[in-house]
């Protein structure tokens, strides 16, 4: 991960920078002015690069001439540095200051004197947020590609409209394209428990109501991790994660069941508890080529499938 320091405090320049290397982070970029951080950044000129020079900034609020919370609009302005975490560092325990910077774009602060343990956790915490939306934007120019390649810029037939998540033939087409996924593969499949027995005795209005909220909790969780949600008939959600194992992936998992038994969306056809809850089947395993991730799709969903119709409300583990 890269790192850029702007401090006009040379020994904060170092102080910071000597932290970050014994902690193993070894690509790290000082500059002790904004005007040295815009050069190195590309900013004003004509861009060069399409992808950012730095996955987070590290950056003093109090600078002579253009100060910190300036420094941060500005970099922040840059399309290619919108999603790039950027943390202030300040001595200051100006409540204002810090709000400016927050309005300004800033996604943390630590303060001076730099504690090292809290130094450590931001960055940790910051690149780590930075990964999952460089997953997301990576998953989301990998559908407009698929859909450009259907000859379907404005993805009219790819949302289904009930529940807001792509379709079925979104997801398969996507699975289906010539990309290289790296490493495993995981296919999380959700079904809403007894959905069928509720549509019978409710009606589909009740029916299509609950698997419209589940489909917004779950739209929110894929969308905070890079992931694919597409919509499948009987109330089954499939989210597919390429290069997720499956640890992070059955975390996932019982995540969302758990997100949807807190929703207690009544449904009297339910066997595990008074309200809605979900079965999830997690799949994972290589996926070579685009046969074998239409293969992990179909398991997940026969699995999941199966589960749902006597109560579920549990997740299942598969490994391919």
């Amino acid at each position: 991960m890269r790192i850029l320091i702007i401090d006009d405090s040379e020994e904060g320049r170092d102080i910071a920078e000597a932290i970050l290397a014994a902690a193993g982070y070894g690509v790290v970029t000082t500059a002790g002015s904004a005007t040295d951080a815009y050069r190195f950044l590309g900013i004003g000129e004509p861009a060069t690069q399409q992808t950012s020079a730095v996955d987070l900034v590290l950056l003093d609020i109090m600078m002579p001439g253009i100060d910190g919370i300036e420094t941060c609009a500005r970099i922040r302005s840059e399309p290619r540095y919108s999603s790039v975490p950027i943390i202030m560092v300040t001595s200051l325990a100006d409540a204002d200051s810090l709000a400016n910077a927050f309005v300004a774009g800033a996604t943390d602060y630590i303060t001076k004197p730099i504690n090292r343990i809290e130094l450590l956790a931001r960055v940790r915490s910051a690149l780590k947020l930075k990964a999952e939306l460089d997953r997301r934007e990576a998953r989301e120019h990998e559908l407009l590609q698929v859909m450009s390649a259907s000859g379907n810029r404005r993805g009219v037939d790819w949302i289904e409209k009930t529940t807001g998540l792509f379709t079925a033939h979104a997801a398969e087409a996507y699975l289906d394209a010539d990309f290289v996924f790296i490493g495993d593969t995981s296919i999380i499949a959700l079904a809403i428990d007894r959905i069928d027995a509720c549509r019978a005795a409710q009606g589909d209005a009740m029916a299509d109501a609950i698997v419209t909220r589940v489909a917004r909790a779950v739209r929110g969780a894929a969308a905070t991790v890079g992931v694919i949600a597409a919509a499948y008939r009987g109330g089954v959600i499939v989210l597919i994660a390429p290069e997720m194992k499956s640890g992070p992936a059955l975390r996932l998992g019982e995540a969302l069941r758990a997100s949807i038994a807190t929703l207690k969306i009544s449904n009297s056809e339910s066997i595990a508890a008074n309200h809605v809850t979900a079965s999830v089947a997690v799949v994972t395993g290589r996926s070579r080529d685009n046969g074998e991730r239409l293969h992990l799709l179909t398991r997940a969903i026969s699995a999941v499938s199966k589960m749902a119709t006597t109560g579920g409300n549990r997740v299942l583990p598969e490994f391919a």
